[in-house]
């Protein structure tokens, strides 16, 4: 059962943006969130499952038609074939097969386990200006600088939430192994379950609540 709840996140210092809070409504879960949240955890990373390793039986391999030597009077073991799964270059008893590990999970249940996510990171979720992360040409330098005067540091892993991702932006985060730059409308249930910290732009956020409010 989902319930609209008002989520309060906290703004960060800018010139343009004094520090205050900041509001939207989403539908999360009304009761304990663990369980969707579990379930569209374990659809995401099935999905990313290859399942592509593959054995051949001694059926699919090339050869062994004739029987390698007579069945009595040589004193050597019986024989039917040299493909047997006993002999080198034989076939694989038992061995893994191309396999489909892809789970269904509804869009609606997706979509409130990362609502209910977003609401139970809120104590630990930022809202900046789009402005902070403007550059003019990419420098990595200058972003970090700009994520340290809002307090984000090395020894915590921050996923930063934009509108549209920007040529600038990304060429100046993809070297940093602590942030990882996502867009509002690509968002997930591994990164927000990963990020010990969230940082959202203004834009992104009005983009989450159109999304999550539904």
């Amino acid at each position: 059962m989902s319930v609209k709840q008002t989520i309060q996140y906290t703004r960060c210092d800018d010139t343009n943006f004094p520090k205050d809070t900041y509001h939207i409504q989403l539908k999360t879960c009304a009761e304990n969130s663990s369980s969707v949240i579990h379930r569209s955890l374990v659809q995401h990373l099935n999905q990313k499952r290859q399942g592509s390793a593959s054995t051949k039986t001694r059926s699919n391999i090339r050869g062994g038609g004739k029987k390698p030597w007579k069945q009595k009077g040589t004193g050597k073991a019986r024989a039917g074939s040299i493909r047997s799964p006993l002999w080198r270059g034989g076939g694989v008893i038992f061995g893994p097969k191309t396999k489909e590990y892809k789970t269904k999970i509804n869009t609606k249940e997706k979509r409130l386990a990362i609502s209910s996510l977003l609401h139970n990171k809120a104590s630990n979720t930022l809202i900046i200006s789009d402005k902070i992360l403007a550059l003019d040409k990419p420098k990595t330098q200058d972003i970090l600088l700009q994520l340290n005067n809002i307090g984000i540091t090395p020894n915590q892993k921050t996923l930063l939430i934009v509108d549209k991702k920007d040529k600038n932006l990304f060429l100046s985060t993809r070297n940093i192994s602590y942030i990882k730059l996502i867009q509002a409308n690509s968002l997930h249930i591994f990164a927000l379950l990963q990020a010990d910290t969230i940082v959202i732009t203004i834009n992104a956020l009005s983009t989450l609540e159109n999304t999550y409010n539904e």
